[in-house]
Order: structure tokens, then C-alpha cells, then sequence
């Protein structure tokens, strides 16, 4: 049995008649009797009785009328729900990122994403850069988006911006209002930073340890919010991205340090597995990263 003497069945089984089931096919009569001699032959059973009008069904002929409604049915749906994946009128678009780019950058990315595709939906994971990775390489993502040093041979990528972090305290922390300093003014001082996997944390350790300056870790955190409220409170240092404390540097609920001699930079990316074709809303996606907003 293959599917098309399968259509061919349907088509006779559905008009009535082998005339009738050529005309619906656009082929000739004896090319659809001999259609159905082949299937009848190929399952060892007659599913048409021939009478002087049309034909009627046997009852194999009935119960394999039920099968290929339903193949036809799933195969015509199969190709509705494939044209609206393909013209982005459906669909699912999973994206994992890093907490400054999941928090503080992607949110305005999607919003103008939805508002050019409202019906594909879009699922944001946010963690740390390596737990990003690990999503990309187990495919539980179709994009990720992270800052800092990643597996260059392992990803393909795009670069979308850079990224300085500031050094940050609470308004009652003895450095701040001190003007300018030096990177050894923060050896031995309390910092709290994100946890192991985050590339925040993995920038600010290169560059104390570039520059052998002790980096005293008081505290490990996942949480941003949580280590910008503990700060505010004057117990520590932290590096953030300029997006994660925009608001509260101009509240004064933390204060920027200004550090002369240690500036740390990070690029922010767009990762995606190599050498795979994207599907069309993680390329629409992608190529809106491209744009200007």
C-alpha cells in the first residue's frame, strides 16, 4: 500500500464511483481501476463491489475508508501547520540569555518581535552564561544571548554590543563619595558577586587576578536584585552592567566608584549552533538583533 492508491481509494470511495473518482483526480478511468486492482491485490482484499452505477463498499473497503480519511485529514493539517511555522503565523521561539541581556536588553527585543509576529509565542529563559550554553548545546533553545567569553568552536555568534562594568557601593560605604581610586584601593574590601557560571563574575576575576589584586569574595549570589540590595545596604562592592543600576545610581541608592587604572569590558552576543539552518522565527529574531530599534 502506498499513499497515492491510497488517494485514489478515497477518492472513488468518496464520489461513489471509478468515473466520478477520475474526474476529482484529473486521470483517466482505467488509470483508477487499475489503481485499485493494485491495492486490492497488495492487502488481499476486494473493497469495492462493481454495480451497473458506481460501486459501494465492501466492509474492508469501509474499515480502510476510516484510515485514510484520517492519514488525508493529519496530512492536510501537517501542511497547514508547516506553511504557518514557515510564514511565522505560528509557531514557538525559545531563547535563553544571561541576566543583564534576559533582564534588561531582551525585553524590548521581544515586545518589537510581537509586534511584527503576535502569534508566534516566545518562551525567555534566564540564568548565566554557561547555563546557556549547556541549553544551546542540549538544542532546549533555539538562541542564546550572553555576555563575556564563551566556546568560540563551539557556537556560532553575532556580536550585538559591549559592555563596561561599574564598580558600585552603597551611600554609606567608607569608599564611596572618595573621588577617584586606584584598583589597589579595592584589595582586601568585601565584594559580592554573581555566582560560579556567570560571566560577570568570570570578567571581574580575570581582571584582579590580571592585575594581582586581591579579590576578597564575601558573598556568591544569583540573584541581581538580591545583590544590588545588599549593597545598597554598604556591605560590599559589586560590578554590575551600567543597564542593571541605571535607576539606582541616579536615586542614590548606589554610588559608582571611580576606579582610574581598572576598566572592565565584556561583549554581549548572540549564540546559535553551528552549521544548522535556523527555523524562521529564531531567524526573524536574529535578524531583528540586527537592527537598530
Amino acid at each position: 500500500m502506498n499513499l497515492h492508491h491510497l488517494k485514489v481509494f478515497l477518492a472513488v470511495a468518496e464520489s461513489g464511483s471509478i468515473s466520478a473518482g477520475a474526474s476529482r483526480l484529473f486521470i483517466s478511468q482505467p488509470a483508477v481501476t487499475r489503481e485499485i486492482r493494485d491495492l486490492e491485490a497488495s492487502i488481499g482484499l476486494t473493497l469495492f463491489d462493481r454495480r451497473p452505477r458506481g460501486v459501494n463498499l465492501t466492509e474492508g473497503g469501509q474499515r480502510l475508508l476510516q484510515y485514510a480519511q484520517r492519514i488525508f485529514a493529519l496530512e492536510a493539517a501537517a501542511e497547514r501547520d508547516l506553511r504557518g511555522f514557515a510564514s511565522l503565523d505560528d509557531g514557538e521561539l525559545r531563547l535563553g540569555a544571561s541576566a543583564t541581556l534576559g533582564s534588561y536588553l531582551l525585553p524590548e527585543l521581544i515586545e518589537r518581535f510581537h509586534q511584527v509576529h503576535p502569534s508566534v509565542a516566545v518562551d525567555l529563559a534566564v540564568s548565566n552564561t554557561r547555563e546557556v550554553a549547556a541549553q544551546l548545546e542540549d538544542s532546549r533553545i533555539s538562541l542564546g544571548f550572553v555576555e563575556g567569553a564563551f566556546d568560540r568552536q563551539a557556537f556560532a555568534s553575532h556580536l550585538l554590543d559591549r559592555d563596561r562594568l561599574l564598580a558600585v557601593v552603597g551611600p554609606t560605604h567608607p569608599l564611596a563619595g572618595h573621588g577617584e581610586l586606584s584598583a589597589r584601593d579595592l584589595a582586601g574590601q568585601d565584594h559580592y558577586l554573581r555566582e560560579q557560571g556567570s560571566a560577570t563574575r568570570a570578567s571581574v576575576e580575570l581582571a584582579y587576578r590580571e592585575r594581582g589584586i586581591e579579590l576578597r569574595v564575601r558573598m556568591s549570589i544569583g540573584s541581581t536584585e538580591a545583590l544590588k540590595r545588599l549593597v545598597q545596604d554598604g556591605r560590599g562592592i559589586a560590578w554590575l552592567s551600567p543597564h542593571m543600576v541605571r535607576a539606582e545610581l541616579a536615586s542614590g541608592r548606589l554610588v559608582r566608584l571611580e576606579v582610574s587604572d581598572l576598566r572592565i569590558e565584556r561583549e554581549l552576543h548572540a549564540l546559535w549552533r553551528p552549521g544548522q539552518s535556523l527555523s524562521p522565527a529564531p531567524a526573524a529574531f536574529l535578524e531583528l538583533t540586527r537592527k537598530p530599534g
